[in-house]
């Protein structure tokens, strides 16, 4: 059975991936390398698409595949679409969230609530998310992640 606190493991380093990835913006090789390790350990793209719908996206709402995904998170000259800044070299020193719910099964498990990324001035961003994890080799793989801003009126 998966448990609570492998999900927010998961969920702590997730977060400390994408404050990584920012920190790493003016070292383009490097920060590419990063990047696709963080995107094959925390994610399931090997095992096929992964149901990945980013806050910032208007045009390629739905990123399936590793190329997309890479291309919302840090862009580029080869990004994959041509809407995408690259989220993650924004940067942000810091990913926090906050459940508001976690349903776990024996491999697989869902979470759902807000998560607030901090930029350089200390303003807090808040997002929210659901994020889909199964289990792979004792692993939590991403396989599902959607997030999108409050509504407001």
């Amino acid at each position: 059975m998966i448990t609570k606190e492998q999900v927010t493991a998961a969920q702590n380093e997730w977060g400390a991936g994408v404050v990584k990835i920012g920190s790493l913006k003016q070292s383009r090789s490097e920060c590419e390398s990063f990047t696709s390790d963080f995107l094959d350990k925390l994610y399931s793209f090997e095992n096929g698409p992964v149901l990945f719908k980013p806050t910032k996206c208007a045009v390629e709402q739905f990123r399936p595949t590793k190329a997309e995904a890479e291309s919302y998170f840090i862009a580029g000259d080869a990004r994959a679409c041509a809407e995408d800044k690259g989220f993650a070299i924004n940067p942000w020193t810091k990913v926090r969230f906050e459940n508001s719910n976690i349903i776990l099964e024996e491999n697989r498990a869902i979470a759902m609530g807000n998560y607030f990324f901090t930029d350089l001035n200390g303003d807090e961003a808040k997002v929210e998310y659901t994020f889909g994890y199964t289990l792979k080799n004792g692993q939590l793989k991403i396989d599902l992640h959607h997030s999108s801003f409050p509504y407001s009126i």
